[in-house]
């Protein structure tokens, strides 16, 4: 089952930090500067843990995964200009 997981990392060189946001752009919201939601179960998080995992340096670099049930994300509070992603809509053109 798809969760919603907070990733938010703190990368110290740029390029790296490019790579990563590219990464988490692909699979969900940019939600702050270093800050994205994705809704991901739990084989594709993996997935996407190990590929950003090969994007840092350990030794000077974190990546936070922060996964929230459902009932957990509707008591999500926003303040101010911050609004939750909507969902996704998706066109079959035939």
């Amino acid at each position: 089952m798809a969760l919603m997981t907070v990733i938010a990392y703190d990368v110290r060189e740029d390029s790296r930090r490019s790579k990563l946001a590219a990464l988490l752009q692909m699979h969900g919201d940019r939600i702050q500067f270093s800050v994205f939601l994705c809704r991901v179960d739990a084989e594709d998080l993996g997935q996407l843990l190990a590929q950003a995992r090969s994007l840092i340096d350990p030794r000077t670099d974190s990546i936070y995964a922060l996964r929230q049930c459902e009932e957990c994300w509707q008591k999500v509070t926003t303040i101010g200009q911050a609004r939750p992603p909507q969902p996704r809509l998706y066109w079959a053109v035939l």
